[in-house]
């Protein structure tokens, strides 16, 4: 199995215990796993990784968190030709609008997409859950 870094923001925690799900996941399919918040990971650390989840809630009008994650994400963009990865958030608000755009352009970016990604409604429930370990194992 491979070496996998899962990269998040959160605010509130939901999105953090997205991340741990993602994780518990990723080590049931037998990877070895790293876990960052955004402010901990940077682009040259890439290329450490064979998969790489990347975890940020909808902000303001559907955007991704502008302090710490987007900045950290734009970075790692041109790393992410040919890279396998995988995208989860959790949203208060909105239709998803934002995750679209997320896969739109980590698509352009030339990344492959290991699964569908997921977002729950605030709290992550036990569909989330499941949602967010299946994604885990995906990227192992």
């Amino acid at each position: 199995m491979g070496k996998i870094a899962v990269v998040y923001w959160s605010g509130t925690g939901n999105t953090e215990a997205m991340a741990h799900k993602v994780v518990e996941g990723a080590e049931a399919a037998g990877a070895e796993v790293a876990l960052f918040t955004a402010a901990e990971f940077a682009a040259d650390m890439m290329d450490q990784f064979d998969a790489v989840g990347f975890g940020c809630p909808s902000m303001g009008a559907e955007v991704l968190e502008e302090d710490e994650f987007e900045p950290m994400f734009v970075s790692c963009e041109p790393k992410l030709e040919n890279k396998k990865i995988a995208l989860f958030g959790s949203y208060g608000w909105g239709d998803g609008e934002w995750m679209r755009d997320w896969e739109e352009t980590c698509r352009k970016d030339g990344a492959v997409l290991a699964c569908d990604c997921v977002i729950c409604n605030e709290t992550p429930d036990d569909e989330a859950n499941a949602a967010c370990i299946a994604l885990g194992k995906a990227l192992a």
